[in-house]
């Protein structure tokens, strides 16, 4: 082929053609006999493997670098095996970004809103270049995520929806004046690769917002949540935000629903059958906003004697609050073993039989006398157990497990097959502290666990031990 041909078919201009010769990734070609450079087949496949190294993030220095390296020798140097692993490392967190993105463009796609000005999604933000809605509907519902969101939209209710959105079990949740707090969540969030912090930020500022101008402009704003822990933790931050504006919403926080023994929640209702609970919601009494403030201010503090107070204590105007602080505190290392409840329940199901991620994720659940975690943040704890040396999680092929989604792909990660390394039997025995050999890192609220502060929960006794001093 002369080079016209060459650079048609590859996708490339002549000159590209060119300046690749001049950088010596294309050897020289042969010229026929009237001095025209002449290419074959392989170059142009060559070409094509350029563009696509380049469309994935490769430069051309690290093109150049990997190709003289082959060269030299059919195994590549161990430098240019550390960089190639890292690029792999970088075309999974553009992956898991781009899947973060069609999530959340599936999430607009099915808002079940009827109208751009009572819809409380980025989409409608979006839409409304950052406005404030032009009519302000007269009812808010605030609940725990999109999918009883797009349920209580479908209903005959009417009114705007606000979920909250945020796993408050996970990450810090110190007492900081509330901005700092939703900066110190976002960064959080972030790192777990939720998204961008500062859009993460925007999206928690402005959903405080929308919440406290209702309750400031005196509309009726419903609280819709259940007993498990991701709720009560909601329930408690809304309820403590609204006690800080002097306003009473109205509360509708079921524990079961009637013909469904094992309810998980409201997601798992139909339209109707929410509408159903619209009689029951009632007005948030002073003494449950102070209750609210109060407990809030518990789980925030950087020592958690104050939340196991209130674990162990029974309140008729929060009647699942003790049992949910106690599943929070269950988070804690156990005094036997080191390990978590999540932990303790993710060594047993895979101990069990379940040897992928996802079966690992639904037997847990089974296990929980509340459902409350997402299989992202049970993928997250998974990880956390099978790093280092000492890891008492391991894949099949006996690696350690990459990191959780979204920071990686998350369908490769379901589709690993795990086991227990010896360490995590015999820390699953009682043998073995998980703290001493993983070390830890962890934030339960506003204290954070780490080597030399490692409060203790015993689950069965409902007791706190405090860190041994070293």
């Amino acid at each position: 082929m002369r080079v016209g041909e060459v650079a048609e078919r590859a996708g490339v201009n002549i000159e590209t053609l060119r300046y690749y010769e001049r950088r010596g990734l294309l050897p020289a070609p042969q010229r026929a006999p009237s001095g025209h450079r002449r290419y074959d087949e392989e170059t142009v496949r060559f070409l094509r493997a350029i563009k696509e190294a380049q469309a994935v993030g490769f430069t051309l220095a690290e093109i150049a670098e990997y190709l003289r390296a082959a060269r030299r020798s059919t195994a590549p140097s161990e430098t240019l095996r550390v960089r190639t692993a890292a690029k792999i490392d970088d075309i999974d967190a553009r992956v898991a970004a781009l899947r973060r993105m069609r999530d959340e463009l599936a999430r607009v796609v099915g808002c079940a809103c009827s109208s751009l000005d009572h819809c409380t999604c980025g989409a409608a933000y979006l839409a409304r270049q950052g406005k404030e809605p032009a009519m302000r509907p007269p009812l808010l519902h605030v609940t725990n995520g999109e999918s009883a969101g797009n349920t209580l939209r479908q209903t005959a209710i009417g009114g705007a929806v606000l979920p909250w959105q945020d796993a408050l079990h996970e990450g810090p949740v110190p007492a900081l004046p509330r901005q700092e707090l939703l900066r110190t969540r976002a960064r959080f969030l972030a790192d777990c690769g939720w998204g961008r912090q500062q859009a993460l930020l925007s999206s928690l500022e402005r959903r405080d917002q929308q919440l406290l101008e209702a309750l400031r402009d005196d509309l009726q704003v419903v609280l819709w949540f259940e007993h498990d822990l991701y709720d009560q933790l909601q329930l408690l931050d809304a309820l403590a935000l609204a006690h800080t504006a002097q306003a009473a919403p109205e509360l509708i926080v079921i524990g079961s629903f009637p013909g469904q023994p094992s309810f998980a929640g409201l997601g798992e209702l139909t339209a109707s059958e929410l509408e159903t609970l619209w009689p029951s919601r009632r007005r948030a009494e002073p003494a449950a906003l102070q209750a609210a403030a109060s407990a809030w201010a518990a789980v925030q503090a950087p020592e958690p004697t104050s939340l196991a107070e209130w674990a162990t204590r029974e309140t008729t105007h929060l009647p699942f609050l003790a049992s949910a602080l106690q599943r929070l505190l269950e988070e804690l290392p156990a005094p036997t073993d080191g390990l978590s409840g999540t932990e303790r329940r993710a060594l047993d199901v895979i101990a069990s039989g379940a040897r992928t991620p996802p079966a690992a994720f639904v037997a847990a659940q089974r296990l929980e006398d509340a459902p409350f975690l997402g299989d992202t943040w049970f993928y997250r704890t998974l990880s956390a157990l099978g790093q280092d040396t000492s890891r008492l999680v391991e894949t099949d092929g006996g690696t350690p497990l990459p990191p959780p989604p979204p920071l990686s792909d998350g369908q490769l990660f379901a589709r690993l097959q795990l086991r227990l390394t010896a360490s995590g039997e015999r820390t699953l025995r009682g043998e073995a502290d998980r703290v001493e050999l993983l070390g830890i890192d962890r934030w339960i609220g506003g204290t954070h666990i780490t080597p030399d502060n490692t409060w203790r929960w015993h689950p069965t006794k409902r007791k706190l031990v405090r860190p041994s001093r070293r």
